[in-house]
């Protein structure tokens, strides 16, 4: 098993629990705030609203965007709380172009079951790896 499978899988079972407890129907930002806690309970570095630099020929930005949930370098979380377009999509490809992640997850969790609003979206063109996932897994 990938460590990106291992860490989507924790992340997927907290999303899951979080929907069962919290509902539909709350910011989006509630629900990121609350995923990260849960994460870092587990023993996972998750990084709300990362701040990642960007380069575009000779620019160098120091905060050219930012992810919403980033987990051990690897995994980028989005959550919305309306269903997905083909833009949500799309930004979750460039951010996981950007930041050289292999996996992102969508979440929408303003539905009554959580089952129905997950997305999982692979990245072509990552081969970064980074540090092994903590004794919690």
């Amino acid at each position: 098993m990938t460590v990106e499978l291992r860490i989507s899988q924790l992340i997927l079972q907290v999303a899951f629990r979080m929907h069962k407890d919290l509902g539909p129907g709350l910011l989006e930002s509630t629900y990121l705030h609350c995923m990260a806690y849960e994460l870092s309970q587990l023993g996972l570095t998750a990084a709300l609203c990362k701040e990642m630099p960007l380069q575009y020929d000779n620019l160098n930005l120091d905060i050219g965007y930012r992810i919403p949930l980033l987990v051990e370098k690897r995994v980028v979380v989005d959550i919305k709380s309306h269903s997905f377009t083909d833009l949500h999509e799309a930004q979750m490809k460039t951010y996981l172009r950007l930041a050289q992640c292999p996996l992102g997850l969508l979440f929408n969790f303003n539905l009554i079951s959580l089952k129905h609003g997950v997305r999982r979206i692979v990245s072509k063109e990552s081969s970064q790896h980074g540090p092994l996932l903590k004794s919690a897994i």
